[in-house]
């Protein structure tokens, strides 16, 4: 039986399972949307949540705790002046577990864990002081992208073989 167990131990010992957590949530972080397993994910969920809750209060203490985890200077700035004023009125609940089905070599779950909340990217602020949006590029067709790219010229090599051979 295995009744009231605290955490999945992930069938690793536990300077793996740390390790691998400190990397998964880092990348979370980073990229805000990762790819990995279901009870990995559920694994870092719980730690992810926590560090929120925690960035969303700026103070010297919870830079330290969290800097025990997080290495990266770059993570940890982005966690607290990005990722903790951006769940500053949400309670809790700040990732969710999308599933993709199961993996083709072994047929484990395969999730994807991302942020509830997507950052926006916002131009300059206008003059009337709002955020605008940044419009999304359209794709030039193949044939206008033609006309402006400029005429390729022959390669050196193959122009003096021609040359060469003309002679």
């Amino acid at each position: 039986m295995n009744n009231k167990t605290g955490f999945n131990r992930l069938n690793r010992r536990a300077g793996h399972r740390r390790a691998l957590i400190k990397n998964m949530v880092t990348s979370l972080f980073t990229y805000e949307r990762i790819t990995t397993t279901k009870s990995k994910a559920l694994e870092v969920r719980r730690h992810a949540e926590k560090m929120v809750t925690r960035a969303k209060v700026d103070s010297v203490h919870n830079r330290r705790e969290i800097a025990k985890t997080i290495t990266q200077d770059d993570v940890l700035v982005k966690l607290f002046t990005v990722l903790g004023p951006r769940f500053e009125k949400r309670a809790g609940g700040y990732t969710r577990i999308l599933k993709l089905g199961q993996r083709f070599g072994d047929a484990a779950e395969m999730v994807i864990l991302e942020f509830v909340e997507k950052t926006e990217k916002v131009e300059a602020a206008p003059e009337d002081g709002a955020k605008a949006k940044v419009p999304a590029k359209k794709a030039a067709p193949k044939a206008e992208a033609a006309e402006k790219a400029p005429a390729k010229k022959a390669p050196a090599k193959k122009a003096a073989a021609k040359k060469v051979a003309a002679e």
